[in-house]
């Protein structure tokens, strides 16, 4: 009888040791893949962070692109509407010119 109970303390013991090493075995796993969704998080914040700089100087650059297809507009109609102005003033011109 003395010799079954130490033999089921023995296997007792081994499943405790079995038991626990499995347990810091998952315990490991869990603590490396944290350590590798923490890096990709990094990875990832550093990537939106890019993203956000890039886009804000290319609107810069469009801002800047469309203020000058603006200014280039409005220097054009400037211009028709002084060309306008000049063939009025032209055509009146010719009338006073035939009406004397």
């Amino acid at each position: 009888m003395k010799y079954q109970t130490c033999l089921i303390l023995v296997f007792a013991a081994a499943a405790s040791v079995g038991c626990n090493e499995k347990k810091t075995a998952i315990n490991d796993s869990t603590k490396a893949a944290k350590e590798a969704i923490d890096v990709r998080k990094t990875e990832v914040d550093a990537v939106a962070k890019e993203a956000t700089k890039q886009t804000e100087a290319n609107a810069v650059l469009d801002k800047a692109r469309i203020e000058a297809i603006k200014d280039a507009a409005q220097a054009q109609l400037d211009a028709d509407k002084k060309k306008a102005d000049a063939a009025a003033d032209a055509a009146k011109a010719k009338v006073d010119a035939e009406n004397k």
